[in-house]
């Protein structure tokens, strides 16, 4: 039988243990990006980009979430796919919740996932973030606060639907879930893509920023967090807010980004 002291430390590791994987998994992180481009509008464009949820909940209808984005005031907020894990009330219902109370605080324009693409029941899920209030770009563009904004839909990524989407001149913005299709992302034209899928590797090693795994890219993939540069053009990664088939995020807290697109001479 172990004597009590040990028997109290292993308890106390066990519950700092189980404290720290709450801490990680609930306590949301902002990061923060400034892309500048000559071809940025005057007055700047600030942007919350938002990434994989998989139905989580931060406070009661995400509350907590919602009060971090108001108190950021964006001109609008980017959600890049897997708002949902699956097609269960609970998780639909939690999405919907969230679009509605965003939509409140800033224009909502999203794209789809690789989990909503996972059934037939995604034009009737479309329908319905309609109806809560977001702007659904499914291989479309509009102009936004003196930019052109392009999404594409992820099933139609492989494809290549991006491609054309976003003609003229001025700073071109492309949502996209996928990061690991940055090279084509460049070769389309866009200055700026946003997107999310890789989770940060879901696992990260300490004081690094190394991931460990990623759908699509596998151990330790090169796309998961933060700025990547390919040409002209830059990739933001959000690591997302929520968890996937594996459900603990480790050394990865959920995360708001900020995208401050400023306008430079050169």
């Amino acid at each position: 039988m172990l004597p009590v002291y040990i028997a109290l430390i292993c308890a106390g590791c066990a519950l700092l243990f189980a404290a720290f994987i709450l801490f990680s998994n609930n306590c949301i992180k902002i990061s923060k990006y400034k892309i500048d481009s000559a071809k940025a509008p005057e007055s700047g464009v600030k942007i919350v980009h938002l990434s994989d949820l998989h139905g989580k909940r931060f406070g009661k209808a995400n509350a907590r979430l919602v009060k971090k984005i108001r108190a950021i005031k964006p001109d609008f907020i980017a959600i890049t796919g897997d708002i949902i894990h699956k097609y269960r009330p609970r998780d639909m219902q939690v999405a919907l919740e969230a679009v509605s109370a965003l939509a409140a605080v800033a224009p909502v324009y999203y794209v789809s996932g690789n989990h909503e693409m996972r059934s037939t029941k995604y034009k009737q899920f479309k329908e319905r973030l309609i109806d809560a209030g977001a702007v659904v770009l499914d291989d479309e563009t509009l102009a936004a606060f003196g930019i052109t904004v392009a999404g594409v839909n992820c099933a139609h990524i492989k494809a290549g639907k991006f491609f054309g989407l976003a003609e003229g001149e001025g700073f071109k913005l492309l949502l996209a879930h996928l990061p690991q299709y940055i090279d084509r992302y460049a070769l389309a034209g866009y200055d700026l893509t946003l997107c999310g899928h890789a989770h940060g590797g879901q696992w990260r090693i300490p004081f690094t920023k190394i991931g460990v795994y990623s759908p699509g890219q596998g151990l330790f993939p090169k796309y998961t967090s933060g700025v990547h540069s390919c040409g002209n053009m830059r990739q933001v990664i959000s690591r997302g807010l929520g968890n996937s088939q594996c459900p603990l995020r480790l050394f990865n807290r959920p995360e708001i980004v900020v995208v401050e697109i400023i306008k430079t001479e050169r």
